[in-house]
């Protein structure tokens, strides 16, 4: 079966190369500063596409006040484990972020590693933002990173494999299947095959597409949704400007 988000398989790998706390080139440290330079008391900060709380739960245990929406099942489930197993409580929503209502408005909206473009391939970034404006407070902020082209080829494969534990293994092959310069997008398709004593016991397919922006072009997007004062980082230093494709890209906006 072909899944869209992540499947079972595809949670139980992720969670075996990024466990909790897992700081992917700095990110949780960043997003924790960025955080903490809203003076506001008990801001409310929501993270879109929480996944299995890889950066939500430190952030709450550094005392920010963070809730979390995920579209899989599967990884919110591991989500509510980890929060579970330390003793830790807050709002977790499952669901497409698009039609979900929340019960209030948030300070800050963060949206780690490159989630971001994988949301807006599917849902149309417009509209995508427009609902980060209506979520926001006045004067609240998002926070996100973006992923720029790297060269691929189509065709191109790599193949990993994951030891879950000493009778069980999971092996991922990983093909980029189209690259659309004109849309601005690129297919991955994820083939997971659970082992166990060697023998193959389950295969799971996942397809995702990445969308990538330019940098002027995100720009005069956030602007054209609603937003100002748009701040483009590079590796996760605030206001170093970028000057390499390969750099880790961050955005921060001001709702107007």
């Amino acid at each position: 079966m072909m899944k869209d988000y992540y499947g079972e398989l595809a949670t139980i790998v992720y969670q075996l190369s990024k466990p909790i706390g897992t700081a992917l080139n700095g990110d949780i440290d960043y997003y924790l500063e960025r955080i903490q330079a809203n003076s506001s008391k008990n801001q409310r900060v929501l993270e879109i596409g929480s996944g299995t709380g890889r950066a939500l739960i430190p952030l709450l245990e550094e005392g920010v006040n963070i809730e979390g929406i995920e579209y899989s099942d599967e990884m919110l489930s591991l989500c509510r484990d980890e929060l579970a197993r330390r003793q830790l409580t807050t709002s977790l929503y499952q669901g497409d972020y698009m039609t979900c209502q929340f019960p209030h408005s948030f300070d800050t909206l963060i949206i780690p590693v490159a989630t971001f473009n994988l949301i807006t391939a599917h849902k149309g970034i417009q509209l995508f933002l427009e609902k980060c404006v209506s979520d926001l407070k006045k004067g609240g902020r998002i926070i996100f990173d973006i992923d720029l082209p790297f060269y691929p080829e189509l065709g191109e494969r790599q193949r990993s494999q994951y030891e879950w534990d000493s009778q069980k293994s999971i092996s991922v092959e990983h093909e980029i299947t189209k690259i659309d310069w004109l849309t601005q997008e690129i297919h991955h398709l994820y083939t997971y095959q659970l082992w166990k004593n060697q023998r193959l016991i389950d295969t799971q397919h996942q397809q995702l597409n990445i969308k990538w922006y330019g940098l002027t072009e995100i720009r005069l997007l956030l602007e054209q949704a609603g937003f100002k004062n748009v701040v483009i980082s590079a590796d996760y230093e605030y206001e170093l400007a970028p000057s390499d494709s390969n750099q880790t890209i961050t955005i921060e906006a001001t709702k107007a």
